[in-house]
């Protein structure tokens, strides 16, 4: 049986989500299956993938929706339901994983336990190197001096370069936690289980931001969920676009749930 379902979130990145999936097809650990969530690309992105879905030795399962505006969080929520695994993963589909990324999420997988990671956030001028072969995704794990000198540019550059070193010590890396630890949607997994009992992503969110990763951070605590980092051993590099600004409307909204205290979303897997 197929150990864990691997959620790739995207909108219309084909060149990304083409990098993402050969990365994929060199992880250590094979054992998962890949539903790619697609907030309504179109027609080019379903050519994409009739094109290369038997491509790979994973299974690729596909979900897609009418583009009526930023519907992330209802879009996932249609890819949870057609997972077939227990265990979800789930990442942005121009997040790069390192070959044991999802080695790492499945060794440090426990009940009641949300695993959460961080991202290497990679400058223009090397995310452009990468898609054009030049930094093939074998080496990806050997360019840390490049991206450390990428740092020092004045703009467009690398950052968050202490993401991409692997430490297995786990007193080590209690001590390099220097940074606040919160979910990140690029980067995290848990029990199927746990994001049904807080009945999934709330799709009153309809714009970037907060929905898929605060919101469900804040609600899965709410019924005691336990979170575990897996920062430096499930690694991800995440392309260079410009910086995405958080929805107001979202941040009103998420101000409404704290307020709430309310941990099942009534407009989520199911609609209540």
């Amino acid at each position: 049986m197929t150990s864990a379902s691997l959620i790739i979130s995207v909108y219309k990145k084909i060149e990304e989500l083409n990098l993402v999936l050969n990365a994929l097809s060199l992880q250590s650990c094979k054992d998962f299956e890949v539903i790619i969530s697609d907030d309504g690309s179109g027609i080019e992105m379903e050519k994409f993938i009739t094109t290369i879905k038997n491509k790979f030795d994973f299974k690729i399962n596909f979900v897609s929706q009418e583009d009526k505006g930023f519907r992330k969080t209802r879009i996932l929520n249609n890819a949870i339901k057609r997972s077939k695994t227990d265990y979800l993963i789930f990442i942005d589909g121009d997040c790069i994983p390192h070959k044991n990324f999802i080695k790492y999420h499945l060794l440090n997988k426990a009940e009641n336990t949300v695993l959460y990671g961080r991202r290497v956030m990679l400058g223009k001028k090397i995310s452009n190197e990468i898609k054009c072969g030049k930094i093939p995704l074998e080496k990806l794990s050997k360019i840390k001096l490049k991206l450390l000198f990428d740092s020092f540019k004045k703009d467009e550059s690398s950052y968050h370069i202490e993401e991409s070193f692997i430490i297995k010590n786990k007193l080590l890396r209690n001590i390099y936690k220097i940074k606040s630890n919160h979910l990140s949607g690029c980067n995290y997994s848990l029990p199927k289980c746990l994001i049904e009992e807080i009945n999934g992503f709330d799709e009153n969110y309809i714009g970037p931001g907060i929905g898929e990763d605060s919101d469900i951070e804040f609600r899965l605590k709410q019924i005691g969920a336990k979170f575990k980092s897996v920062r430096n051993l499930a690694i991800v590099y995440h392309l260079y676009h410009p910086k995405t600004i958080t929805s107001k409307s979202n941040l009103l909204y998420f101000n409404s749930v704290l307020q709430s205290k309310q941990y099942f979303c009534k407009n989520g897997l199911k609609k209540v």
